[in-house]
């Protein structure tokens, strides 16, 4: 699947942050991203010709752990969080299992980025599909995210879906532009240049991996997310924002997900 979940409810202004908070997305931090995404996906793509598909091989516990209809998330490196030059980048790592679930009504679930709005409410408070070719989707998705303070995002995703074998799929999404809004669901709503804003999230991809075994379907999805670093004088308040959501918003996906897909039975 894909985009997801980057932001929650009520409406708090952006206290404490004005115009003099905003920061501009500087070429060195979206090249560390780019390289950092290289790497990743070099050894993700070899994993997919390999017996242990799924990162929960690794990993008995995990493993029971999902199978038991928990969901578990991870830090993917270090504690999720890796400094960039002027940003910071975030990789978690989660994992599922929908017990009596078929891959192809799972895949055709996480396909269906219309009613994505319906799944993982209230975080995604609007989706719909903007192409759709084969197995390659361009998505909408309006996001809303609190802690602290309430911010709300316009995206659009680029996601494919790759087929292996008759029990075993994976996708990239790629986020192919991030605006901020100001004043969200006013008359004077508008959107903040993208990259010139309060960097609560300047780029996010996620690769998700399928298998269907053991009764069920694993479901597995590491999302990397690039933000700004946190400010001098305002760590109060951009500290639990961006360090906190990247986990919030996997494990808050994972969850809508495997509730979503139980009903497919």
């Amino acid at each position: 699947m894909t985009p997801y979940n980057w932001l929650l409810v009520p409406t708090l202004l952006l206290a404490g942050i004005s115009d003099a908070g905003k920061v501009d997305l500087k070429p060195a931090t979206t090249q560390a991203f780019e390289r950092y995404i290289q790497a990743l996906e070099a050894r993700l793509d070899q994993r997919v010709s390999t017996p242990a598909f799924l990162w929960m091989d690794g990993d008995a516990g995990r493993k029971l752990h999902a199978q038991r209809s928990d969901v578990v998330v991870e830090p993917a490196v270090a504690a999720g969080d890796v400094e960039v030059p002027e940003g910071l980048l975030h990789d978690w790592v989660g994992a599922m299992f929908v017990r009596g679930a078929t891959l192809e009504k799972v895949i055709a679930m996480f396909e269906d980025y219309d009613n994505a709005k319906n799944i993982y409410k209230p975080e995604v408070v609007d989706s719909k599909t903007l192409e759709h070719t084969g197995n390659n989707f361009k998505v909408y998705m309006r996001l809303l995210k609190k802690q602290v303070v309430t911010v709300v995002l316009t995206t659009t995703h680029d996601v494919r879906y790759v087929p292996v074998d008759p029990t075993h799929w994976y996708s990239k999404s790629y986020s192919v532009r991030i605006a901020e809004l100001q004043n969200a669901g006013k008359s004077s709503e508008s959107e903040l240049p993208p990259g010139h804003d309060h960097g609560f999230l300047w780029r996010l991809n996620s690769y998700w991996r399928f298998e269907e075994r053991d009764g069920g379907v694993y479901v597995e999805c590491e999302a990397v997310s690039l933000t700004r670093n946190v400010p001098t004088g305002l760590g109060w308040l951009i500290n639990p924002i961006i360090r906190s959501l990247p986990r919030q918003s996997l494990e808050n996906t994972l969850r809508s997900a495997q509730k979503a897909a139980l009903k497919l039975r």
